[in-house]
């Protein structure tokens, strides 16, 4: 065999692969979505994929090995999207403005993927998905202080720490009801959580200064 076949072969072996597991971690997605963590089995798995169980095993030794992936890859994403969606704003930007982008890149996010909000939030998650959910836990909030700390510049690091925490949690019990319904209902919750978090910032915030134009040089 050439030897630009012969490493063609690997490349083709491991695209096969990675195209096997996706396809394996969107049935995992499904079953966890549908039935829960705890009930799901690498059977149902394997018959969401159109798979046979040992060509499962071939890829993952339990479903504890595939929410374990699944969840690292979410996670991994959710990363990006808060990154993005917290980041500080300058001095004239609304407070309605600020929650909009945040809550709607978060909602975009949980409405894609079902199933991560069914993990992290089960009776039976795997111990290291906890450890990495937490440490994700941990940096949103972080994330959300710097993002309130361009609307209170003055505000004590406690204060911040404690608003932060009081907007994410309002969020998570927003989200539940959000990813409840659908449709026209789920969009009108949404709203609603969006004025919830509003609400409670404005007094916080107060009125933001209105935008200045740029000073012109003078001759």
């Amino acid at each position: 065999m050439p030897e630009n076949q012969e490493k063609q072969q690997p490349r083709r072996r491991q695209a096969r692969g990675e195209r096997r597991i996706a396809q394996l971690l969107e049935a995992a997605a499904t079953v966890f979505t549908t039935t829960g963590y705890t009930a799901a089995s690498t059977n149902a798995i394997a018959r969401e994929a159109g798979v046979s169980p040992g060509t499962l095993y071939q890829f993952f030794p339990n479903k504890e090995a595939i929410a374990i992936e699944l969840g690292d890859r979410l996670m991994h994403q959710m990363r990006e999207a808060y990154g993005e969606a917290l980041a500080p704003v300058g001095p004239a930007t609304p407070v309605e403005e600020a929650v909009d982008a945040a809550v709607d890149r978060f909602i975009a996010f949980n409405c894609d993927h079902p199933v991560f909000f069914a993990l992290m939030h089960g009776p039976d998650v795997p111990g290291r998905m906890t450890e990495e959910h937490d440490a994700l836990h941990a940096t949103l909030l972080s994330r959300i202080e710097e993002l309130l700390a361009s609307f209170l510049p003055d505000a004590p690091p406690a204060d911040l720490t404690r608003t932060a925490h009081m907007c994410l949690g309002l969020y998570k019990a927003g989200l539940e009801l959000v990813l409840g319904h659908e449709g026209a209902e789920r969009a009108a919750y949404v709203r609603e959580l969006k004025n919830v978090l509003i609400r409670y910032l404005r007094p916080l915030v107060g009125e933001r200064p209105a935008r200045t134009p740029a000073a012109t040089a003078t001759p």
